[in-house]
């Protein structure tokens, strides 16, 4: 027969050991009973071989004596009876045996119930072992959770304040550029008023001042006015100058304005050096030939004149 094993646990493992050895034991025990009783057979045997001896011998002794009387008084049981204490001996050591056997088997049993209860305790023992290194891997693992989240928030953290950095960096540039804005405003501003000063008579429009004249003079001279002022006669290269130009005059005609062909005849510039590429010339201007060099305002376009009549004049200063 096969031990009854438990598998899957040291305890099983354990029990299993247990269940082996009492299966052992008793196997032992009736192997030892099986001889006991083959030795009490074997010992009966030889009793009854020996009463039948014994008998014979008697049969002989008998014959050999002829006196049947004598036979017939005669107790052969009192020779049998010697031969008793041989079968007592056996029974009593089988009974001996037998009670060894039990003794065995009770000692047997309860070795096995102490190893059970053993195993048990130390199976609750170990469960709880078990049961608290689970806790603590789940505390571990919280832990190592914990530490994750901290370290992403220490890392967006980080960004955040390399962020922040970089935009204080900036401010900083920028507070610089504005620094830097303010004293060019502040430059600025001081050549203004060094421009206001003195200004009166003049108009601004769009970064520049523009004065009218009221006395005449020739081109000359009305260019030097004007330079002597900071100043020059003034330029109009575009249809929304004139038209404001057109506005301030308010109707009055006949003003000298920076564009003269004196360098090259025919090649008109304004006093900035710049070549005339869109003027505003009335219709069949210019018609002068070498006398006539410098530009009036008519309305509605620019005449040629010469350079040393007398008119009225524009002189325009930039701020810029």
């Amino acid at each position: 027969n096969k031990p009854l094993t438990w598998t899957g646990n040291d305890t099983g493992k354990t029990f299993s050991i247990s269940i082996c050895c009492y299966t052992s034991t008793i196997r032992l025990i009736h192997k030892l009973i099986l001889l006991v009783f083959k030795r009490a057979e074997m010992s009966d045997a030889i009793y009854d071989d020996v009463i039948r001896t014994e008998s014979e011998r008697a049969e002989m002794v008998v014959d050999i004596y002829g006196c049947a009387d004598c036979v017939r008084d005669h107790d052969f049981r009192t020779e049998t009876n010697t031969h008793q204490p041989l079968h007592l001996l056996t029974s009593l050591a089988v009974v001996c045996l037998v009670l060894l056997c039990v003794l065995l088997l009770t000692a047997v049993i309860v070795l096995c119930v102490h190893i059970y209860t053993n195993n048990t305790n130390y199976t609750q023992e170990r469960d709880q072992l078990l049961t608290k290194i689970n806790n603590l891997t789940e505390e571990r693992d919280q832990l190592l959770t914990s530490i994750t989240n901290l370290t992403e928030e220490r890392n967006q953290m980080l960004t955040s304040t390399t962020n922040l950095t970089d935009e204080r960096d900036q401010l900083l540039t920028n507070n610089s550029v504005h620094i830097q804005f303010k004293k060019q405003l502040n430059q600025g501003k001081n050549e203004l008023l060094k421009c206001f000063n003195g200004m009166d008579g003049w108009l601004y429009y769009k970064f520049s001042f523009y004065h009218i004249s009221s006395e005449t003079k020739s081109w000359t001279e009305s260019r030097k006015y004007c330079t002597e002022r900071g100043a020059d006669l003034i330029i109009i290269n575009n249809r929304e100058k004139q038209n404001f130009v057109e506005k301030m005059l308010d109707g009055k005609t006949g003003f000298w304005i920076g564009l003269t062909d004196t360098d090259v005849e025919g090649s008109w510039k304004w006093v900035d050096g710049s070549n005339l590429t869109s003027g505003f010339w009335e219709s069949g201007q210019p018609n002068g030939q070498t006398t006539e060099n410098c530009a009036v305002l008519y309305s509605p376009g620019f005449h040629d004149y010469p350079c040393n009549s007398n008119f009225k004049w524009i002189c325009e200063k930039n701020i810029l």
